[in-house]
Formats: C-alpha cells, structure tokens, sequence
C-alpha cells in the first residue's frame, strides 16, 4: 500500500454531503462532484451522499462515516441544520460549527454584530412593508442593494437604481426569503478572501461588466475578470487579510470560508458576507486562490477535510 493511500486511511470512510433541496442545488452538486473526485484519486474512502434523498438521515446514521466533507450550499447545508444533525450522530463535519453556519448564513444579524464589534459594512434598512420602502429611499440613496437574507449565490439579489424599482426587487427578494435586506450600495472594487484552517489565501478582485457579481457572472459568464494577485500593495492585502480574519471570527466561522468586502473608491474597506460553503466548481473563487498559493484542487480538499479534526488510526 502507498504511503498516500496510508495517509489517506486515517480519514476512515468519508461522507460528501451534497445536492440537497436549496435553490443552489445545482451548484452543490457540481462542488459535491469535483471533491468527490478529488478525494478518491488522493486515496480517500469517500462516498456521495445527497441530502435530498428520502433516506438521507438513514444514510449517515447507517453508514459508519469517520467524518463528512460538507458541499452543500445555501439553506439546509451551510445554516446549522445539517451540522446539527452531524453534532447529534457523533460525524465530524468539514466547516463551521451550528453556532457559526447560523450566524454567517444571516445577513442581518451578521451585519449587526460586525457593527457591534466596530467592523465596517455598509449601512441597510430591513424590508417589511411600504413605510420601509421610503425609509430605505431616505437614508441609502440610489442605487442601493437588495437582497435576500438568508440566501447565497446571490439569489434574489439586485441593484436597485431608482425608487420606482424599488417595489418589484423587494417583491422578487421577498419570494426567496421575508426578511430582506437593502443595502447602502458600495462604488469600488469588489474582493474576496479564503481563508483554510490557519492559511490566509491571496486576495481575489473581482471584474464583471454586468451591474453586480450576480448569480450569472458567479458561474455561467466568460466575461468575468478574476485578478489573482489582486494588485493591491503587499502591506495593504495583508491589512485586508486580517481584517477579513477579525470578520471570520467575529460570527464564530471556523475551519474554512471566504469573506466578501469591498473598497471604496476612498480606498476604505466594507464587509458584506461570510460564506461558510464556498463554491468548490471550476468558476469558484477558493480554488483560485489556492491555485495562486501553490494548492492545487486535491491538496486544497485535502486541506479542508482536515479541517474536520479527525484521524482514524
């Protein structure tokens, strides 16, 4: 037996969790997919397991996992359910814990406790009804943000120019989730942080020529621009890095993530999420920042797996 193969056995039999019922189905199965691969040519035991299927729960409670590698996106996958259900089975789990899949999966209250620690973002009014509408008008200005708050991919999300289009995005947000969120819009650059484990990846700035980095530029369009390295001055990224850190810890993310800032054209930095599960598809943005660093995408989910704190011996 190689020594790979023998490195590779103190994971045990290894459950990637993907699909599952969210509206980024899709992309959790093209994520679930690439690390499944990945791991199994690196010598790992892994095994798919889609949390949309009826026997799901039976599936891991029955099939004597050591751990799970978590690729599921959005609701249900990255919001504490699924790392609750793992907590209860006794199956360590790649990622945040309960308590920082559910704070980051938050927008809102992600937004509020950055505020409560002093770490910039954007000012946001939340939408309930019309009197909120000319609240947001008032004191966000144009264009402003809408979006969803406890969705991810940028999934009903949209930039709002004028108040007469104010209504109809916060009715097509408001289909996806009742709490939604408008946001002071940001002119600048946008940028992205990984982060695995200790490693503070490079930082990726983020092009498009579409109005925002929307759900099409994420992973469908060709015209997206990913700068890596992101061109700032040294001493500037690792500024950003550790701001981006202070974020990541301050919801009680763990394990593996990217954080979303931007800045301004004041060259002054704004956070805007955590992602718990990021992408894992040949468009998403970890596996380029790894690939800039010297992971290539087996040593990367090698890397994150680890994250899990389980050895079989």
């Amino acid at each position: 037996m190689s020594e790979r193969v023998q490195s590779a056995d103190r994971f045990g039999k290894v459950a990637v969790l993907m699909g599952g019922r969210s509206a980024e189905r899709e992309i959790s199965l093209q994520s679930g997919d690439a690390v499944l691969r990945a791991l199994q040519q690196r010598g790992v035991d892994a095994h798919a397991v889609d949390a949309a299927d009826e026997n799901f729960v039976q599936q891991l409670s029955e099939g004597d996992f050591a751990c799970a590698f978590n690729a599921l996106h959005g609701r249900g996958g990255e919001d504490g359910v699924i790392q609750g259900l793992l907590l209860s089975l006794g199956i360590p789990c790649t990622g945040s814990s309960v308590l920082g899949s559910a704070l980051a999966m938050d927008k809102l209250r992600t937004k509020q406790l950055w505020e409560g620690v002093n770490l910039p973002t954007p000012a946001f009014v939340m939408l309930g009804n019309d009197a909120d509408l000319k609240t947001a008008a008032e004191q966000l200005g144009f264009p402003m943000m809408l979006k969803p708050s406890h969705e991810g991919s940028s999934i009903g999300m949209a930039r709002v120019e004028q108040e007469s289009e104010l209504y109809h995005a916060w009715q097509n947000a408001d289909r996806y989730d009742h709490e939604v969120l408008a946001e002071r819009w940001v002119e600048g650059a946008e940028y992205t942080a990984a982060i695995v484990g200790d490693t503070l990846l490079p930082l990726i700035r983020l092009e498009t020529p579409r109005e925002f980095y929307d759900y099409e530029a994420k992973y469908k369009a060709d015209s997206t621009r990913y700068h890596c390295p992101c061109g700032l001055p040294q001493e500037q990224e690792a500024e950003l890095q550790t701001l981006s850190k202070q974020a990541f810890d301050a919801v009680g993310a763990s394990g593996w993530g990217r954080v979303d800032f931007f800045l301004d054209t004041g060259n002054n930095p704004w956070l805007i999420e955590v992602n718990t599960v990021p992408g894992m598809t040949d468009h998403s943005l970890v596996p380029m920042a790894a690939k800039v660093f010297g992971w290539d995408f087996g040593e990367l989910v090698w890397r994150i797996l680890e994250t899990s704190a389980v050895t079989v011996e």
